[in-house]
């Protein structure tokens, strides 16, 4: 049975997998036969999130074919289409690096789970290369299967996934415990991953929602809108009212996801 040509690794993030995806020359004059493709998710169809260390996350689809599965592949990949569309992290192939092949396990004769992992690592010291700040945000998903039989299905441009950078955000407010009707001051920091210098820095004039909810409730309601400083500081202040719970609450953006800091809780005497 003939198996496929393994593909050079273009990117500099070796480990992550992030590479030029291409129908292997051995089944360029071949007729196409679809292998079908589908539910394709990175860990549940979440976004991959990274801090300072490196993240390990798991894509996975299933593939039909009346011969059964060969062979699968995932690959992320950004850039325009065209002759050659892939981001690559540098110009050239990193020797010795190959792009690895995913795992499949036949679920029957015709159908087979195919599974592949990536490691995404920021820090450069340990794996040789790096993610870069300029790498956060939508990356495409290219898939191909291969049938028992040698025919294939690849699909460049399957579904997209986003790559983002960690954030945390914490809540103060104070004094406490207050009188009711005074003056009640919030604070607060949104920060995220640095993936250039290795640390958390604050992010800039972003829109984040002060909540509150009362004592005894479940459901937060928003306050108001506040804007983070040059350094992701937060600071507003409120009448104080009643027993409850103040905390921040950040949408998210393409490149950095969304996050609520735990509520705090203030006694209003």
């Amino acid at each position: 049975m003939r198996k496929r040509a393994v593909f050079a690794l273009l990117s500099a993030v070796a480990a992550a997998a992030l590479a030029g995806f291409a129908i292997p020359s051995a089944y360029g004059t071949e007729t196409q036969t679809d292998v079908q493709i589908s539910n394709v998710s990175f860990d549940g169809h979440k976004n991959i999130v990274v801090g300072l260390y490196a993240e390990t996350i798991t894509v996975s689809g299933t593939f039909t074919h009346p011969s059964g599965i060969q062979d699968a592949d995932f690959v992320l990949w950004r850039g325009p289409d065209g002759a050659n569309p892939y981001e690559t992290y540098d110009d050239r192939i990193v020797s010795n690096q190959y792009h690895s092949h995913a795992d499949c396990v036949a679920e029957s004769p015709t159908t087979s789970t195919c599974s592949q992992t990536f490691s995404l690592e920021p820090d450069w010291r340990y794996s040789g290369t790096a993610l870069t700040n300029a790498h956060a945000g939508t990356w495409k998903v290219s898939v191909q299967g291969v049938a028992n039989d040698d025919s294939w299905t690849h699909t460049a441009n399957y579904t997209t996934t986003r790559l983002q950078r960690l954030s945390k955000l914490t809540v103060n407010a104070g004094p406490e415990p207050i009188a009711n009707g005074k003056t009640l001051t919030v604070t607060g920091k949104l920060t995220r991953a640095d993936w250039n210098n290795l640390d958390y820095f604050g992010y800039t004039n972003q829109p984040v929602k002060l909540q509150f909810r009362k004592a005894g409730t479940t459901i937060y309601t928003t306050i108001k809108t506040v804007y983070t400083s040059s350094t992701g500081n937060l600071t507003t202040t409120v009448p104080a009212s009643e027993d409850g719970y103040w905390r921040w609450n950040f949408a998210g953006t393409s490149t950095t996801p969304a996050v609520k800091a735990t509520g705090d809780f203030v006694d209003v005497q």
